[in-house]
């Protein structure tokens, strides 16, 4: 059904009303298992709620594939798709799973799937290449950062690299360069903390990126859509979502405060003027585009006044009908159920478009 011979008759069902078979991927080898787990669940549901079959099929942490909690692991034929699936649904988040590996073998199953490829995936799981990507540009305004790699702690560029890292001015964020969901995040407000916060970081990762701390709100903006065809009101190829704010306690926008009960609240719409609201939809849809993503993303700015700052951009966010993604696409009118449908069809019509190509 999804091999190559498949793609016309895949292709077809990407109009609205036709039934599906879905395979959802979820859990995985990261830290982030947990979280993919309840996006998963959540995807499931709303599937089912849209009148799809739903093939669920679980990444357990030592990487093996498991369909509906079976105990043998899953085996795969490059070529033969994935259980007779029209599309996969990869809800997975970190590394092996939203970094372009896994997106790589479903490649080799040629099989569609949601969301964005192996290069897009790729770059935008490293947050130092995202930002160099984004900086080429010259028209997209980040915050200010430098690049750790493992060995520049020692010998003779030590010094160079905590001076460039210190231009920053306090206090810093040091992160692991791939790690999401805020994990392995150091505030440092004090010069002495530097370097045992970026070995803490070491340990998660061998590249760090330590970023200046900005002023203003934390402001997302959801992304749903392809460079493909259909035209949003902003005249590109996807819709920008209405931005929404986020409300913490406590330093930093950290991973307690993301999934912890009470840890943040949305406001939707943001608390920011209209030309900073166009700034923000305007500067996601460059950044969705720039980075070659498809289907959706997640894209996390810092605003302050008029001034907008694009921090991330996140290419399978936390998917339940509560998560900050799904919310934003209600509140511009995507219902998750239709939410979910549409990323499908999406991935339907990338596959066949692929295919039509001559390689």
């Amino acid at each position: 059904m999804t091999t190559r011979d498949g793609r016309q008759a895949a292709a077809s069902r990407s109009a609205a009303g036709h039934t599906l078979t879905v395979a959802v991927l979820a859990g995985g080898r990261s830290s982030e298992h947990d979280v993919s787990l309840s996006s998963g669940a959540a995807v499931r549901d709303g599937l089912r709620a849209g009148g799809h079959e739903v093939v669920w099929v679980e990444i357990g942490r030592d990487g093996a594939w498991r369909r509906d909690g079976d105990g043998e692991p899953l085996s795969t034929t490059p070529g033969a798709g994935l259980l007779g699936a029209d599309v996969v649904f990869p809800v997975l988040h970190g590394r092996f799973g939203e970094d372009g590996t896994v997106q790589g073998m479903l490649e080799m199953l040629d099989v569609p799937y949601v969301g964005s490829g192996v290069a897009a995936s790729a770059l935008c799981m490293d947050k130092v290449l995202f930002k160099e990507l984004m900086s080429a540009a010259g028209t997209i305004p980040q915050v200010a950062y430098a690049d750790v790699r493992e060995g520049r702690l020692s010998g003779a560029g030590r010094q160079r690299l905590l001076e460039q890292v210190m231009r920053l001015g306090l206090p810093v964020f040091v992160k692991p360069a791939h790690l999401g969901s805020s994990l392995g995040i150091v505030k440092v407000t004090r010069q002495d903390g530097l370097e045992r916060a970026i070995e803490s970081a070491f340990a998660h990762d061998t590249r760090v990126i330590v970023e200046a701390a900005a002023s203003g709100v934390e402001v997302e903006c959801g992304v749903l859509g392809s460079p493909r065809g259909e035209h949003g009101e902003q005249g590109a190829g996807a819709l920008a979502s209405t931005p929404g704010e986020i409300v913490f306690e406590g330093d930093f926008y950290d991973f307690e405060a993301k999934y912890e009960t009470g840890g943040m609240e949305l406001l939707v719409p943001a608390r920011i003027s209209d030309s900073a609201v166009q700034r923000v939809r305007e500067l996601a849809l460059e950044a969705f585009a720039r980075a070659g993503c498809d289907g959706l993303a997640r894209v996390d700015f810092f605003v302050d006044g008029e001034d907008v700052l694009l921090n991330e951009l996140n290419t399978m966010p936390g998917f339940t009908p509560t998560s900050v993604y799904a919310k934003l696409l209600a509140a511009s009118g995507v219902a998750y159920p239709q939410l979910v449908d549409r990323l499908c069809r999406l991935a339907l019509e990338k596959h066949a478009a692929l295919g039509a190509q001559v390689f």
